[in-house]
């Protein structure tokens, strides 16, 4: 994502009782760290290995060209972010219950994710990747999915009368999450 030889490091911090050192980040690497609030903070080619932000606050944060490893992230509302650059990537995080509501992610990348009950409404996720994930019970509602491969990630209900699926990609054994809405029976 970024050059590694110039990072900096920061690991094994508790951001819940201790404030963020600065208020804009670049090319940091953050491991093990644990967050409740990164409002207004400036993250640029930054990763987060091992992190825990679940429930943390988010407002007016900057994340552009960013990558979360292995982290938790459960009920995050990245809508608060700020629009201008947003570019993330997630690998094997526990995305559960976050909000990605009118979020433009094209080009975005999930990979290895638990995305359980995430929402996704209004979100432009055309040509973003989602690659062996699990959207149980996530919401898809006027969302672009165009371009979307959806052949390696599994449980997602999506109705193709509200979202955009031009040239997406399914398997078809995943016909029944695209036509759950008509409660028909797929043998």
């Amino acid at each position: 994502m970024f050059n590694k030889r110039n990072v900096e490091s920061i690991s094994n911090i508790d951001f819940t009782i201790q404030d963020l050192p600065l208020q804009s980040f670049e090319q940091y690497e953050f491991t093990n760290c644990t967050f409740s609030n990164i409002s207004g903070t400036d993250f640029t080619d930054c990763s987060f290995i091992e992190c825990n932000m679940s429930n943390a606050v988010i407002t007016n944060c900057k994340l552009f060209d960013v990558e979360f490893v292995d982290c938790k992230l459960i009920g995050v509302n990245f809508s608060d972010t700020k629009d201008f650059g947003f570019s993330v990537r997630f690998e094997k995080c526990l995305l559960d219950y976050t909000n990605f509501d009118n979020k433009k992610l094209n080009k975005s990348t999930f990979v290895n994710c638990k995305i359980n009950g995430a929402d996704f409404t209004q979100a432009d996720l055309s040509k973003s990747k989602f690659v062996n994930c699990d959207l149980m019970a996530s919401v898809f509602s006027y969302t672009n999915l165009s371009g979307m491969d959806f052949t390696t990630s599994q449980n997602f209900t999506i109705d193709p009368a509200t979202n955009n699926v031009k040239k997406a990609k399914f398997l078809s054994s995943d016909l029944a999450g695209l036509l759950t809405k008509f409660d028909i029976i797929i043998k």
